[in-house]
């Protein structure tokens, strides 16, 4: 039996994701000043508004006193060892398994380096039509979610039969 390359190489993906997001968040933390202020991208559809976040999705337990960031970089860290576990013992050529937890991972390492530097994440990312708002979002959480969506819509693909009938 041959051994297979893993899929380790695909945590480039994960190095871009995490460059994006910090990048993002500076831009966004020099240029969107004050806080909560809107800037219209699209009209009707999408501004950059600078929030900050000390919880997690949709400002979960961001109320807390202060416990919550040492929870969600604990959080961080052991999901994104255990997807780093599932990439090295994942076939390189499985891409459908590989490009999910990448995106997934540089999610979560780009908002542990927010919780680490500043104890909260930087979001700024603010889509919306007429009176309704999502809330506001970050480029680490968009890898986070498509690569969470990918990986259910790929999982949910039968896979090929190797069997002859």
């Amino acid at each position: 039996m041959r051994h297979q390359p893993n899929a380790l190489p695909w945590l480039l993906v994960s190095a871009l994701v995490i460059t994006l997001d910090q990048l993002s968040k500076l831009w966004a933390q020099s240029a969107l000043q004050p806080a909560g202020v809107p800037h219209p991208v699209i009209p009707g559809l999408l501004n950059w508004t600078l929030d900050f976040n000390k919880g997690a999705a949709f400002s979960f337990l961001a109320e807390g006193s202060g416990w919550q960031r040492w929870f969600f970089v604990v959080l961080a860290v052991v999901i994104s060892v255990a997807l780093i576990v599932w990439l090295a013992r994942t076939a390189r050529r499985e891409w459908r398994t590989a490009l999910p937890l990448a995106l997934v991972i540089g999610g979560a390492l780009g908002n542990l380096i927010d919780r680490l530097h500043a104890s909260q994440v930087t979001d700024f990312i603010q889509v919306y039509y007429q009176q309704w708002y999502y809330p506001t979002f970050n480029v680490a959480d968009s890898g986070i979610c498509v690569g969470a969506v990918l990986l259910i819509l790929f999982g949910l693909r039968a896979p090929a039969s190797n069997s002859a009938s």
